[in-house]
């Protein structure tokens, strides 16, 4: 059965049957050391996209703003300055200086996915008695939405936004003693207000924004916030989520406006994402650690232990090269079949965690994230380290005299 093996491929396979207890407890060692780095690479993969997925789709990649407004110094009647203290102004809302040629600039860049002018201000939200201070957002629902997933939130009601219809928090309309269906006066700073009908209740995951927050149509707030044909901002996405900041530099440096990336709005977020990714990079190094010092204490053992057997087969004429191979197939295969179980072992753990972890509100706590290069990348990762493990053992038995290990 075996005639058709290399003979180094039946030494290996046949020293590691004979110590099958070091072979036991070696394997098991390296798939528990490889079931750590499955189920906590797959973990905090999904934890991420979970993270990454409540941001952004609560919120834009990209957000171009007005350029902030600034004091300048006078010159007296002999063209000298004026020797005076510059504070910075009070900053008025302003649209965005030629804001369609900017948003069509922005739809030219390839890097760049989708592109939305919105309109954004303050407002007293009234019914009856009732008031709240509200942020009203006017907003072009076909292109908004492929920004911000505004329907994946709405609890109540649909996406819809006509000149007379209202997006609200569900805080906003609890506060307010609202429904679906009623109707609300919207009010801006100088008391011009106008009678919007309640089309959507959603829930963004936050009880303050809930309670601020009015999605109304784009030429709504444009009369509403006293700003005809303006917008104050205009949202993006772009393909690569990571390189969002390095293309919001791109387009302030080529454009009148002020870009701010998601990165730089979630600073902290970012920076915690960041953590985990070189904790998880730590606890797989550490791991692969133990496992090649594992490997390569077990194989010294068997160098010594078969000194004799090795001295033998050197004798009958074995080369000190296929003495070698044996020892670092001996590595490979331990370190893969290791691989092997352990991959299995992390994967049956984390769907395990999966379906018992949950919010408060019975939802997974994350996505479940088992990616086949995951796996793969594992493997090949294990295999070397067993190989680069194997090293030492196989080149001290590779130089054994035959002679000597005979006699020894």
């Amino acid at each position: 059965m075996n005639n058709w093996l290399p003979f180094e491929w039946i030494a290996s396979v046949r020293f590691l049957r004979d110590g099958r207890m070091q072979t036991l407890f070696i394997v098991s060692g390296i798939a528990i050391g490889v079931g750590v780095i499955v189920f906590m690479s797959a973990m905090l993969a999904g934890l991420e996209a979970n993270f990454i997925k409540r941001v952004l789709t609560s919120q834009s990649q990209i957000q171009l703003l007005p350029l902030d407004q600034v004091a300048r110094t006078l010159r007296n009647g002999k063209g000298e300055f004026e020797d005076a203290i510059l504070q910075r102004p009070a900053q008025r809302v302003l649209s965005i200086d030629q804001w369609p040629k900017i948003r069509d600039r922005m739809l030219a860049m390839p890097e760049v996915t989708a592109v939305s002018p919105t309109m954004a201000g303050s407002a007293l939200a009234i019914r009856g008695d009732a008031s709240r201070a509200v942020t009203v957002t006017g907003i072009e629902p076909a292109s908004y939405f492929k920004i911000v997933r505004v329907p994946d939130y709405l609890v109540a009601g649909d996406g819809r936004l006509t000149s007379e219809d209202v997006i609200i928090g569900i805080q906003l309309a609890d506060d307010l003693g609202a429904t679906l269906g009623d109707k609300i006066n919207i009010n801006n700073a100088q008391g011009i207000g106008r009678v919007l009908t309640i089309t959507g209740l959603i829930d963004l995951g936050s009880k303050g924004a809930n309670q601020r927050v009015s999605f109304v149509a784009l030429r709504t707030a444009q009369s509403l916030l006293g700003m005809i044909g303006g917008v104050t901002t205009i949202e993006l996405t772009v393909q690569d989520i990571y390189a969002a900041e390095i293309i919001a530099r791109q387009i302030s440096a080529s454009n009148q406006v002020k870009a701010e990336s998601w990165i730089k709005t979630n600073a902290q977020f970012f920076t915690a994402v960041q953590a985990q990714e070189s904790s998880n990079t730590l606890i797989r190094v550490f791991v692969g650690m133990s496992v090649a010092f594992g490997i390569a204490a077990v194989l010294v053992v068997s160098v010594i232990q078969r000194s004799k057997d090795i001295g033998i087969l050197r004798a009958m004429g074995t080369r000190r090269g296929q003495v070698l191979r044996i020892f670092l197939l001996q590595g490979g295969l331990l370190a893969f079949i290791g691989s092997l179980l352990g991959s299995a072992l992390g994967a049956g753990a984390l769907t395990y965690w999966h379906s018992m972890a949950r919010q408060a509100d019975g939802t997974e706590l994350f996505p479940l994230i088992l990616d086949r290069n995951l796996f793969v990348i594992t493997a090949m990762i294990a295999t070397v380290t067993g190989l680069l493990a194997a090293t030492l053992p196989a080149l001290r038995a590779a130089r054994l005299d035959p002679v000597e290990a005979i006699r020894g």
